[in-house]
């Protein structure tokens, strides 16, 4: 159990007390939760805005719903769960007669849970088919990508979302060795890539895989896409004064994220010259952290998950 109150042996939500203090929590406020996973971060906000808040609950994962469901069923009718993406935030809020809410917040990446359950092909530390898919409804896998795409593509996709170095040198092993029979488990794929590494590369901090699983992982399950999405939508339902939260937990999204909110902040974009507005673009966020707020060590000794936290917060105006 942690400082809030909140146990779960699901996913530990990650700087929950930060959280909750950013979305500047009120009694009877509605909230969303687009990345619900294991209700950590909802049940503190449903918990802190009693005794009528309402806490909107999105995620792709049936996992992750029915384990919310568990946790949250204390709270009855103060909460609705649903499955979807919280890219579509905007047609899940019409469908329930919801025009504005005060704060949303969203835990971006995979869950712990995800990553621990074997069969779902997340993690290149056990054999797994190679999946990696947030929702098991949808029709791309790992494996497609693996064993379809060209070498150009491949390194695109390396590059652009694992920020991967040796793009290149990796997508020409896949390919080699796909020639042999497909690629089919994640141990595979990881030996692929440990092998395509130069010695010097081979034995640093972090497996020499770990970029690349990242990079399909949000390949399959086009997440940069929906962020892109969800942000927009979001700041789009959010009421005066509330409050978008969002934690990232690699460099490529929090940028992202710190883009987007900048954008939205954003007053005349008119040339410096120009003695007169002719844009018309007013402000439509305050962006509350400056830089981003990062756990404490408490935090990252007992879940290292954490460790590479950021959240960055931005207010509707």
């Amino acid at each position: 159990m942690d400082s809030a109150g909140v146990t779960s042996t699901y996913h530990e939500p990650v700087m929950l007390r930060e959280v909750l203090e950013s979305l500047d929590l009120k009694p009877g406020g509605i909230y969303v939760d687009g990345t619900l996973g294991g209700g950590g971060h909802a049940q503190g906000i449903l918990t802190a805005t009693a005794p009528d808040g309402i806490l909107v609950g999105i995620d792709r994962d049936d996992d992750a719903l029915a384990e919310s469901a568990r946790v949250l069923e204390p709270f009855g009718k103060r909460k609705f769960l649903v499955k979807g993406d919280y890219a579509d935030l905007d047609g899940i809020l019409s469908g329930l007669g919801i025009e504005r809410v005060d704060g949303i917040v969203l835990d971006l990446g995979v869950s712990s849970h995800q990553l621990e359950t074997a069969e779902r092909g997340f993690s290149f530390t056990k054999p797994a088919p190679l999946d990696m898919r947030m929702d098991r409804d949808a029709t791309r896998t790992a494996r497609q990508i693996v064993n379809t795409t060209d070498a150009r593509e491949l390194k695109r996709i390396l590059r652009l979302y694992g920020e991967e170095l040796l793009a290149g040198r990796i997508a020409r092993a896949i390919v080699e060795r796909r020639k042999a029979g497909p690629i089919e488990t994640t141990d595979e794929l990881a030996a692929i890539v440990a092998a395509a590494m130069p010695a010097r590369m081979s034995h640093g901090r972090i497996h020499p895989a770990t970029r690349t699983f990242q990079a399909l992982r949000i390949a399959v399950n086009d997440e940069l896409t929906s962020l892109d999405r969800g942000i927009a939508s979001g700041i789009d339902r959010l009421k005066e004064g509330g409050r978008f939260s969002v934690i990232s937990f690699h460099s490529l999204e929090d940028r992202m994220v710190k883009d987007l909110f900048r954008d939205a902040s954003r007053d005349c974009t008119c040339p410096p010259d120009l003695p007169v507005c002719a844009c018309g673009v007013k402000p439509r966020l305050r962006v509350i952290t400056r830089k981003p707020v990062r756990p404490g060590e408490d935090e990252v000794d007992r879940n290292p998950r954490a460790r590479s936290a950021k959240l960055r917060t931005a207010e509707r105006i």
